[in-house]
């Protein structure tokens, strides 16, 4: 079994994966509605709730029933912020010393990657490996408030970036456009919910890096766009158009991650489609996702909600199903974060 901790951000979270069975506990504590109130994640802050919520979901976990099974701890070594990356870090020596099991560190973006797979693993357990095969090379889209990327996993569970974005990502994009519009943090979900009420061809947002081979994203001039068109508007025209606004800005930060993946599609035979992190549970991008892999007779691969944030889960699966992949860490727990650790690395 694996022990896996997460805390490359504002959640705490701990999970337990045994290979033959899955994922056989998993518990997170989301800091969300206390970092609202700042508009953003406060780093001094959620360092100090790492601190008060880790032996809370320990005590829950109940380490004496699989202390016996356990065989590794794995854990976030970056990137994310550094004093939360710590607390995890210093957590997970801890428990290797005093369970003398190895330590790994775990690339919290290449969790990720993996993570679409954590389901297939559940459905698929004794034949897992053999239908992991059947779906590489696996063209994943990496979409969270920090990170987009487009990444293949290939016939050696080697992962390319392929396309990346140059500025802002494009959770981030979704949130600043929805604090531009008044919106609470997390302002995505909020965008996407208003969104479903407007017209996504009411406004016109530019749809940046529009060329088919430039394999780039940015959002950053979308959000100026929308700042200019606020600032024509004003406030009662803004309230009564606020859906159609929602609408159009999203369909021009979709439709950049939609064409960019449709266009590596075009350029090279994938078996799979993969979508994770957190704008992964973003309605209109995983229909879209899932008609175009229909289109090229290939299945869609989205991570489950509960994977597609910050979680343990897809720590501990990482470190089950991307071996190669992890930094090692025994014996002397010199274990180091890197809070600007790429996906490759």
């Amino acid at each position: 079994m694996i022990l896996a901790i997460e805390s490359s951000c504002d959640e705490s979270a701990i999970a337990v994966f045994d290979p033959s069975i899955g994922l056989v506990e998993e518990s997170v504590f989301s800091q969300i509605d206390l970092h609202a109130q700042y508009g953003g994640v406060v780093p001094d802050l959620a360092s100090r709730e790492h601190l008060k919520y880790f032996p809370l979901l320990l005590d829950q976990l109940d380490l004496s029933n699989y202390a016996p099974k356990l065989t590794q701890i794995a854990v976030t070594y970056g990137p994310g912020l550094a004093g939360c990356l710590s607390i995890g870090a210093m957590l997970a020596k801890g428990l290797s010393f005093a369970y003398e099991l190895p330590l790994v560190g775990i690339n919290h973006l290449r969790a990720h990657a993996w993570s679409p797979f954590i389901s297939m693993h559940a459905s698929n357990r004794g034949s897992f490996s053999s239908v992991l095969g059947d779906c590489l090379p696996h063209l994943g889209l990496l979409v969270s408030g920090g990170n987009t990327l487009l990444f293949e996993i290939n016939c050696k569970k080697e992962i390319q970036v392929l396309a990346e974005t140059v500025d802002d990502a494009a959770g981030e994009a979704l949130d600043k456009g929805g604090k531009l519009l008044g919106l609470a943090y997390p302002a995505g979900p909020k965008i996407e919910s208003l969104a479903r009420q407007g017209d996504p061809c009411a406004y016109e947002f530019p749809k940046a890096m529009a060329r088919r081979k430039d394999a780039r994203f940015s959002f950053s001039g979308l959000k100026t766009s929308l700042r200019y068109k606020l600032d024509a508007m004003d406030a009662s025209e803004i309230a009564e158009n606020l859906p159609c606004i929602c609408a159009s800005y999203q369909f021009s930060v979709m439709q950049q991650l939609i064409q960019k993946t449709k266009f590596m599609l075009e350029a090279k035979a994938y078996r799979s489609i993969g979508l994770s992190g957190g704008v992964a549970n973003n309605q209109y991008l995983r229909q879209a996702l899932n008609k175009l892999a229909g289109n090229y007779r290939i299945p869609f691969l989205g991570s489950s909600a509960k994977h597609s944030g910050d979680n343990a889960g897809m720590i501990a699966f990482a470190a089950f199903v991307d071996a190669g992949g992890g930094c090692k860490d025994r014996p002397k727990q010199t274990l180091k974060i890197v809070p600007a650790l790429r996906l490759t690395e």
